[in-house]
């Protein structure tokens, strides 16, 4: 990961807003990291207001039960710009990486883009690997499988589920860390039982803390900044928010409510794996 030129790295605390707003963020980053050579990378954690599931970009017909919970307001539903499956949002920890010149090749990606991860882990005496399971696209649930974009504890349980989108080169990976989830929604969700919770040693009050560390651990050339985001900032995360926000009214939920959310496997900004 090591960079012959320094730069720069913004980091930004915790933040705490609706499930549109959380993926309208995460694709201002990656716009303002990839138009600015001046940053290497960004990182930010954050969690989700009220009960969310987001589904993938390409994940079609949605099963009628969550069309259910959704209109009786029991869970808020929206469409994030990477690939997966669902992913129910709630006692849990969720990541965006942005990194401005990756490797090209998505699997040498997604392997490098999750290392910190591995390592943060690793301090707090939980080992993690890759998982090894083909990606099935006829499957709803993300932690229903563990592919290589997906960290495994060494029980084979699912902690980390990763997507990622691409944009001329530059790469946002995001992804969900499984803390404590909701058995009785998951269940009425999945209609299976939700993963165990994750281990005692795991603190969930630094856990934050020691993740932002391994990170600047695994590219100390980079020099790293705090930061928040700006009205300006703000104002276009709120426009561009309804790009995520699922109608599920709509007789079809395989069409996305906004056909500008950009292609993740499409188009040159994808990369060969």
């Amino acid at each position: 990961m090591n960079q012959s030129i320094s730069k720069k790295g913004h980091y930004f605390p915790i933040m705490h807003m609706s499930g549109p707003n959380q993926m309208a963020t995460d694709m201002m980053l990656l716009e303002k990291v990839k138009l600015n050579s001046d940053i290497s990378i960004a990182l930010r954690f954050y969690q989700w207001k009220g009960l969310c599931l987001s589904v993938g970009k390409n994940q079609k017909k949605l099963p009628s039960n969550w069309i259910d919970l959704a209109k009786r307001k029991e869970i808020k539903i929206i469409r994030r710009p990477s690939g997966g499956n669902a992913v129910l949002h709630s006692g849990g920890l969720t990541y965006a990486l942005i990194w401005r010149s990756p490797p090209r090749r998505k699997r040498e990606a997604y392997y490098l883009a999750s290392q910190w991860l591995i390592k943060g882990f690793a301090d707090l005496g939980l080992p993690l690997i890759f998982g090894n399971q083909s990606a099935n696209p006829s499957e709803k649930n993300c932690f229903s499988t563990s592919t290589l974009a997906d960290l495994i504890d060494p029980l084979g349980n699912k902690r980390i589920g990763s997507a990622q989108v691409w944009q001329k080169g530059s790469l946002l990976q995001h992804g969900e860390i499984l803390l404590d989830p909701p058995a009785k929604l998951w269940m009425e969700i999945f209609k299976t039982k939700a993963p165990k919770p994750a281990s005692i040693s795991i603190p969930k009050i630094s856990l934050v803390e020691t993740l932002y560390k391994a990170c600047r651990s695994c590219w100390p050339e980079v020099s790293w900044q705090d930061k928040k985001l700006t009205k300006k900032e703000y104002e276009k995360i709120t426009i561009n928010s309804m790009k995520y926000a699922l109608n599920i009214n709509q007789p079809d939920l395989s069409i996305n409510p906004a056909e500008s959310i950009a292609s993740t496997a499409s188009g040159r900004a994808n990369p060969s794996g």
